[in-house]
């Protein structure tokens, strides 16, 4: 009995470190490594694929609390307060991947087919959602922003963002379970 409470303690301690790094993770490539966009005040952003690896790893507080962290963070850095819309959004992407992918369990170390169906589906879903609909709303109802211009941002964002959580985000789940021994792969001497 006394393990089953060490095991929780111990998963409890990696997520709080997850979210430490993943924030840090997510302030730097967002903050370091923004690829320019046509579209204004808008970039591709790299920090979603780890944003995806660390939900499907660590589930959607941990997804959430990097996103959260992590956006507030980029913006601070820029001298300025957090566009709360944009870091609610990102903590949005983080909860709905790690909702959808908390049952794949990567930590065992096999990411097949269905598992990679699951993982892409999931991000897209979050991202279209979180950038097409929910950070527009937002936009417009804490900022009074035009229509037009933050739903061009969400639709670029959304597009953009899926696509780096998917390739990049897939290989990045890929090379971590690649590095795991699965069950029963060990043979006994």
């Amino acid at each position: 009995m006394k393990e089953c409470g060490i095991m929780k303690n111990n998963n409890s301690i990696k997520a709080v470190v997850a979210v430490g790094i993943g924030a840090a993770l997510f302030f730097v490539l967002g903050r370091f490594v923004a690829i320019p966009s046509p579209v204004p005040n808008t970039n591709i952003s790299l920090q979603y694929a780890v944003l995806a690896l660390l939900a499907a790893m660590y589930g959607p507080v941990a997804g959430g609390l990097i996103g959260f962290i992590g956006h507030a963070l980029i913006d601070l850095s820029w001298g300025g307060i957090p566009w709360w819309s944009w870091v609610i959004t990102s903590a949005f992407v983080g909860v709905v991947v790690g909702l959808f992918t908390k049952k794949l369990h990567v930590e065992e170390g096999d990411f097949n087919k269905k598992k990679v169906g699951v993982f892409a589906l999931a991000n897209v879903i979050a991202n279209m959602i979180g950038w097409i609909v929910v950070a527009p709303v937002l936009d417009i109802l804490i900022y009074a922003e035009p229509v037009k211009k933050v739903f061009a941002q969400g639709v670029f964002a959304g597009i953009s963002n899926s696509v780096t959580a998917v390739v990049v985000g897939g290989l990045l789940v890929l090379a971590y379970t690649k590095t795991i021994a699965k069950k029963g792969s060990l043979d006994k001497e």
